[in-house]
This record gives structure tokens, sequence and C-alpha cells, in this order.
């Protein structure tokens, strides 16, 4: 059974950074890709920042340079660093991770980013 645990949100004052984490457990192979996605109160979920097995990443312009997605040592490891965050960053933040077309989800973290 594959397991995607997400951590490292909490509530950030404006223009302050979090780093959050997502490691997979239960499968012996590597994910294809892992994204970052979130989702805001009374708004759909939306792609933040996505990572390829060949180092392709994609983010969405929203968070082009502040946020930067990377992999960790351990396998199926992301991470996401996130800077200069705005109150509109406030939303649970999901990790998906993808093999052969199947998607693993975690269950999110909270983001909360005061003005």
């Amino acid at each position: 059974q594959v397991q995607v645990v997400e951590s490292g949100g909490g509530l950030v004052q404006a223009g302050g950074s979090l780093r959050l984490s997502c490691a997979a457990s239960g499968s012996i192979f590597s994910f294809n890709t892992m994204t970052w996605y979130r989702q805001a109160p009374g708004k759909q979920r939306e792609l933040v920042a996505g990572l390829t097995s060949g180092g392709s990443t994609n983010y969405a312009d929203s968070v082009k340079g502040r946020f930067t997605i990377s992999r960790g040592n351990a396998k199926n490891t992301v991470y996401l660093q996130m800077n200069s965050l705005k109150p509109e960053d406030t939303a649970v933040y999901y990790c998906r991770g993808e093999i052969n077309w199947i998607y693993y989800w975690g269950q999110g973290t909270q983001v909360t980013v005061s003005s």
C-alpha cells in the first residue's frame, strides 16, 4: 500500500517562508512525477509545482520565482520551498505521486499566510 504524507505546513506572516515535505512509502518503484497542488476554500484544486524523474520542473505562474520544488535524497521524497508568501497562498497543499499513470495523493497540509 503506497502512502503519501505531507508535512511542514503552518501559520506564517506575509513575506515569510515555509518548506513543505512530501514522503511516500510502500512502493518499490520511484515515482515518475511528483507534484504539489493546493486548494483554497471555495476554489478548485490547482497545480503549484511539478517535478519529473528527469529533473524537469514546472510551476504555476502565480508562484514562479517564489516557490522551488526539489527532490530529497530519499526515494520518493520531494520538497516545496515557499518564499515571499502572500495571503493568497493560503490553502491546503497536497502532494501527488505518479507511477505509470496511477496517482497517489496525500491528505494535505494546511498553509495559512496572515497579512
